[in-house]
């Protein structure tokens, strides 16, 4: 006797079925951690910052004397008084702002490094 595919799937729920007894609560289910809310929420920094474009996002506040660690994205264009060469916008594995500002320059060029819109590093 051939036993169809059908037949074997409604013995097994049927089965499956009186293993839960007569249990009437719900399952308990394990509270999510909430430090996985807190890794998904948006970078935290302030200040107008950069687009794609080179342009900012808003109102620089001009507070930057000098090109320093620290100084926010917009300040370091201010202080420099042109648009960058490239801009490249992303986000790190730890879901930071992570912003790299181009300017090739006739000695050379210069590579900052923004995290969260505070300058990082810079290589010359």
């Amino acid at each position: 006797m051939r036993i169809t595919p059908v037949f074997t799937l409604a013995t097994m729920a049927v089965g499956l079925a009186a293993c839960t007894g007569g249990r009437t609560e719900a399952p308990a289910v394990a509270a999510a951690p909430q430090i996985a809310a807190a890794a998904s929420a948006a970078p935290a920094f302030s200040g107008p910052v950069l687009g794609p474009d080179g342009q900012c996002q808003g109102a620089a506040p001009g507070t930057a004397a000098a090109i320093e660690p620290g100084i926010g994205e917009c300040d370091l264009v201010r202080l420099k008084g042109k648009p960058p060469t490239d801009v490249l916008v992303g986000e790190s594995g730890k879901g930071q702002r992570e912003v790299q500002v181009l300017y090739s320059e006739p000695g050379g060029r210069e590579l900052y490094f923004f995290v969260n819109n505070r300058l990082d590093r810079v290589l010359k």
